[in-house]
């Protein structure tokens, strides 16, 4: 089952065509007593396996974490033999991006997820382990991509100009500033915008290639200034940016809105 996620998963990140349900269907012949139901559970959990290993997961399968400590030995075991998914993996995380064009930008914003529900920790560790093992966090390369991260930018300038418009906010379309750009990326946000009364709107922009799911990466800067700015200050995830871009928007502090885990220490002697 595993061996046949992968599969799909590198046809998804290739951007190669597939069949879910014929997939599926093909497991119910080979696994005595899986239900199609079961199957998409078992997929779901091995999705959030791959996202505590630091891999993107198939889109259509939300991570579910209910999986135990035997699937994250199983998924991680076939990771290492599987060269071909590894290559789309790196590809996907280095790729260079453009800023995607399409039609009614406004309505490519969604509803936010529901809190995100955690794996027990004693699972939850066993997949840090591995992933400290394998020495690889593609998601976390994936946020490095400068090139992705520039064009999710531009189109959350071009996102929160058309959606000024269509509010009827003409006079401060042209005011929308990608300060990342005119002022450096040490404030904390990306994007000067502003809201139809013409309060401002500190937006700190995140985007990935893969799913809404997909945790992000938050410095002390953006929460400290999530804090100070509470009222002002919102976060855009950009998802699926390079195949279908949409994006949810989460208002105030990071720390309120988001379980934050620390990634990165600051360490000094004695």
């Amino acid at each position: 089952m595993v061996q046949d996620y992968f599969a799909m998963l590198d046809k998804q990140l290739r951007g190669l065509p597939y069949v879910k349900a014929e997939h599926r269907h093909a497991l119910m012949s080979m696994v005595d007593g899986r239900t199609e139901k079961s199957i998409e559970r078992k997929h779901s959990n091995i999705s959030a396996v791959l996202v505590e290993l630091g891999y993107p997961y198939l889109s259509g399968y939300k991570p579910l974490h209910n999986y135990q400590r035997m699937l994250v030995d199983v998924v991680a075991a076939r990771l290492s033999d599987d060269a071909v998914l590894e290559q789309s993996v790196v590809h996907s995380a280095d790729a260079p991006a453009a800023v995607p064009s399409v039609e009614d930008l406004v309505s490519r914003l969604v509803d936010a997820p529901a809190p995100f529900v955690a794996a027990a920790p004693a699972v939850r560790e066993a997949a840090a382990q591995w992933r400290v093992r394998r020495g690889v966090d593609y998601l976390q390369r994936e946020a490095r991509n400068a090139s992705l991260g520039l064009a999710g930018e531009q189109f959350v300038v071009n996102f929160e100009k058309a959606r000024l418009l269509v509010a009827g906010a003409d006079r401060l379309v042209d005011k929308v500033e990608h300060v990342a750009a005119t002022q450096g990326d040490g404030l904390g946000y990306d994007v000067r915008s502003y809201t139809v009364e013409g309060a401002d709107l500190l937006i700190e922009v995140k985007t990935t290639g893969y799913g809404m799911l997909t945790p992000f990466f938050v410095s002390v800067n953006e929460l400290n200034v999530s804090r100070a700015r509470f009222t002002d200050y919102a976060l855009y995830r950009l998802f699926d940016f390079r195949s279908n871009p949409r994006l949810f928007a989460i208002r105030g502090a990071i720390d309120a809105t988001c379980s934050l885990e620390p990634s990165q220490y600051v360490a000094r002697v004695g």
